[in-house]
């Protein structure tokens, strides 16, 4: 290699790391927008404790809550990565669908609770990695790649189970037994959420791909510039998501002792909606894992509100609407004010 050509590769490099080292750092950023989620929480508890004191405030509301925001949390999580990553995901829905139904098939299910679990695992994984290579190496866009796998997927749950909902049968009652077993009276499906929440933090703040999550999203050009297979990367982002869509599939399976084509209806919706009002760019490149399961919880909050105080869930569809496109709209004035 010449004289010439080594010296041009420094200054490329550190004019490449500035940007990637400013998204990385910029992570502090989200402590504020925490504390508006928390105060947005605490005011949605004190609704409920004053529309419905004698059913909000009870331990088994409580479970019901967390419960309910395990599924979808698990969900939220592969979609934050996604999201960060500059992409989306609308197939988590169909895929966890799909999972459940192969994995309470018959054949499946002869095989024990264990293959049952690994094969929810594999499909969900299998399903997003196909997403990746499409998005990746076929150069679709996002929306159309992962739009054709909700399709296909939910169409693939309908032709295997024929319309039909498949009972998880007795023999494997290992897996309902994730919804009632309890541990300090919380059903073991929410603290595999919380392994979840947790494992997912540190690979998004403490390990290489997490900071080349945020380059990736922030700015992909920078990111190949400065080393990173971004292809790759993206495709590994879809493939988590699809893992996420998997282990959601055994906790559904868990709570409704079933698999069945029907599961996971307008989960994407909420999935993405909890990781918007958590604070993440829908552009990429900036957003976190708490942000995200704060927004979850408001959401899982708001659609318990209705439940308890008999309001028609068209209703809950209008206002969590609303709360998306405020959300969207507080991000563009942020977007702005930060703006040079």
């Amino acid at each position: 290699m010449s004289e010439p050509t080594r010296q041009a590769h420094p200054p490329a490099e550190k004019a490449h790391a500035s940007p990637i080292r400013g998204l990385v750092s910029g992570l502090g950023l989200g402590e504020m927008r925490h504390l508006g989620l928390v105060g947005a929480l605490l005011l949605l508890v004190i609704v409920g404790l004053i529309t419905r004191p004698e059913n909000f405030a009870t331990a088994s509301n409580l479970v019901s809550i967390l419960s309910l925001a395990a599924t979808i949390g698990v969900i939220t999580v592969g979609a934050t990565f996604v999201i960060i990553g500059g992409g989306i995901d609308l197939s988590v829905g169909a895929v966890m669908a799909l999972a459940s139904v192969w994995a309470t098939t018959l054949a499946t299910q002869s095989y024990g609770p264990v293959v049952m679990a690994i094969c929810a695992i594999l499909v969900g994984t299998g399903a997003g990695l196909v997403n990746g290579l499409l998005i990746a190496y076929g150069r679709l866009v996002p929306f159309i790649a992962t739009l054709a796998m909700l399709v296909a997927a939910r169409g693939l749950a309908q032709r295997m189970s024929d319309r039909k909902t498949q009972l998880v049968q007795s023999e494997n009652s290992a897996i309902v037994e994730l919804s009632t077993t309890r541990v300090l009276g919380i059903p073991l499906l929410v603290y595999i959420f919380a392994l979840v929440v947790v494992l997912g933090w540190i690979v998004l703040n403490r390990t290489t791909f997490g900071r080349r999550t945020y380059a990736v999203g922030g700015n992909p050009e920078a990111a190949r510039l400065a080393g990173i297979d971004v292809r790759r990367h993206t495709m590994l982002l879809y493939a988590l998501s699809g893992l996420c869509c998997g282990i959601a599939a055994i906790l559904i399976m868990a709570r409704t002792t079933t698999g069945s084509s029907t599961h996971g209806d307008l989960y994407e919706l909420d999935a993405i909606a909890a990781v918007i009002i958590g604070g993440t760019l829908l552009t990429g490149g900036r957003g976190t894992i708490v942000g995200s399961i704060l927004g979850l919880l408001i959401f899982t909050l708001i659609t318990n509100l209705f439940i308890l105080n008999g309001l028609d869930t068209s209703d809950q569809l209008i206002a969590k609407g609303l709360i998306i496109v405020v959300a969207v709209l507080l991000q563009r004035r942020n977007l702005k004010e930060r703006a040079p």
